[in-house]
């Protein structure tokens, strides 16, 4: 019996008249048979020049063709290209081939798009078979722990997609990262097909589908300024950054959590990894979660019948909290209809001086998120943008996600902004047909000018997060009222509302000798209200 095996680029005129050859002599002979391997245009030099070196061929065209010896073993007996086969069968078996250039060119350019679709399907195939491989760093912490049976129990990525949990985190946290390993693989999950721990940046990262990076800058050492901090966070992003630019994989989903300078990390990651799309690294927000609660309470209604609550600008930090499309689904009122009816919350939340005064200080103080976070309602922030993200979000909800800015809404271009956007074909977009007044478009670009000036302490084209504020706390003349331009009250807010302190003035202690120190772990951050 003769075996012969024919390969060729997909789209080679010469191969598809080989092919046809080759195929009629398999029909016509009882023991002529042919092996075919397509390569796409893009991969035929390199997969050439692979098959040549492990048989010892010479051979620079498409397509080649060799005769294996089935009955002695052994490699492969090279033939050549399509005039050496074209030679062969007129001798040994009288057929020749007359088909016509047109003709061959048009087999080629099917045989190209036939090979394009095969691939596509083997890599959905592949896709079903193989796990998406997730990466979390600082895994020992609360959120990592509430997080894992939310990325394994199959209602984020589908119900028969695999994963791969790899957890990171520092050397002495290795006996925690054991003991998380232990329990996750006492539940059995079925879609969980491995974990496993890593405590060096050695292959971190290494093929990952998904990377979630947890806060772990206030939480390791002491900072003694924001200035510090932002340099820490910088970094910390140029040895993360190059590691997932060259370990993950091209179309990595990046996932940045933390109550610290979080949206300059997402940017800082952009800038260090820059294979990576920027559409594909996000930063969340906390302070929706947080403020639906505060809310639902309110209203004596469920958390989960609040929708389209916006928060714009910083997501850990100087942020503006928009209710003005805020709406309100299953609400005991007055006025009753099916699932889909809803009210507007400032039509039936008329109690202004509760937002003014109680909402607006609960949420400035963070006492959930910065100081009794335990890591379960993080955890479900991150589990349900990554719902979203794969599965798309609900029609006509609105979600706050930190993204690279592109001229939306005015704002300068190069930022990471909290902006609504919406889930759709594994990608997100900005709801950019929201109408915004003057005075929020105001605020906006308060909040965008705290975040160029963290960009310029970060690149190092500015020493001082705030000058203004360093200089009046220098000033000889006395006490001065500090003023964040980010904390700025609407107009017809109570005056009381104006006094709020400045982020470093709450960090501000007057010690025991009368000295001034500075606490890292009590960072404070503003929101502004506007009605």
């Amino acid at each position: 019996m003769a075996k012969f095996v024919l390969a060729g680029r997909a789209d080679c005129p010469y191969y598809a008249k080989a092919e046809l050859l080759a195929d009629y002599l398999q029909k016509n002979l009882p023991n002529f048979r042919i092996h075919k391997i397509t390569q796409h245009p893009d991969n035929w030099e390199k997969w050439l020049q692979k098959i040549c070196e492990e048989n010892g061929w010479k051979h620079k065209r498409s397509p080649i063709i060799w005769r294996e010896l089935l009955d002695r073993g052994g490699k492969g007996l090279l033939l050549g290209g399509f005039n050496e086969f074209l030679e062969h069968a007129q001798h040994y078996y009288s057929i020749t081939s007359d088909m016509m250039t047109t003709e061959m060119r048009q087999i080629a350019e099917e045989n190209l798009r036939t090979h394009i679709e095969v691939e596509q399907e083997e890599e959905e195939l592949k896709s079903l078979i193989s796990p998406l491989h997730i990466w979390i760093n600082r895994a020992a912490g609360h959120i990592c722990y509430h997080l894992i049976p939310l990325l394994a129990n199959g209602e984020i990525f589908g119900a028969e997609t695999e994963v791969s949990l790899h957890l990171l985190d520092r050397g002495n946290c290795e006996e925690v990262l054991q003991g998380i390993i232990m329990e996750s693989e006492d539940m059995a999950f079925p879609l969980l097909r491995s974990i496993s721990l890593h405590t060096t940046l050695k292959g971190a990262f290494l093929q990952a589908d998904v990377i979630i990076l947890l806060d772990d800058i206030l939480q390791e050492t002491t900072i003694p300024t924001l200035e510090n901090c932002i340099r820490q966070v910088t970094n910390q992003c140029k040895v993360y950054g190059p590691l997932i630019d060259q370990n993950a994989k091209r179309d990595v989903k990046i996932v940045v959590m933390g109550r610290t300078f979080s949206n300059l990390k997402a940017l800082m990651l952009m800038t260090n990894a820059p294979s990576i799309n920027p559409r594909n690294i996000v930063t969340l927000a906390m302070l929706e979660c947080e403020a639906k609660a505060m809310l639902a309470r309110k209203m004596k209604m469920h958390s989960a019948g609040i929708k389209n609550l916006i928060v714009w600008g910083n997501a850990s930090g100087s942020s503006f909290v928009d209710l003005n499309h805020t709406e309100l689904y299953g609400y005991d009122g007055a006025i009753w209809g099916p699932p889909s009816f809803y009210r507007s919350l400032l039509d039936v939340l008329f109690d202004r001086v509760w937002m003014r005064s109680e909402f607006v200080a609960s949420l400035g103080s963070l006492s959930s998120w910065g100081h009794h976070c335990l890591g379960l309602a993080p955890a479900h922030v991150i589990a349900t943008v990554l719902r979203y993200w794969y599965q798309d979000s609900p029609p006509k909800e609105m979600v706050s996600l930190g993204v690279i800015t592109e001229g939306q809404f005015d704002l300068p271009k190069g930022i990471v902004f909290s902006m609504p956007v919406r889930f759709q074909n594994g990608t997100w977009e900005v709801l950019t047909e929201l109408e915004i007044n003057q005075k929020n478009q105001e605020y906006l670009q308060i909040l965008a000018c705290d975040l160029i000036r963290e960009k310029e302490v970060a690149l190092g084209e500015a020493v001082e997060l705030y000058p203004r504020r360093r200089d009046l706390e220098m000033s000889p003349t006395g006490p001065v009222t500090l003023e964040e331009p980010s904390a700025e009250v609407p107009e017809g807010l109570p005056e009381e509302s104006k006094e709020s302190k400045s982020p470093e003035e709450e960090n501000i202690e007057e010690s025991a000798d009368g000295s001034e120190e500075t606490k890292n772990d009590n960072i404070k951050d503003y929101f502004i209200v506007p009605f």
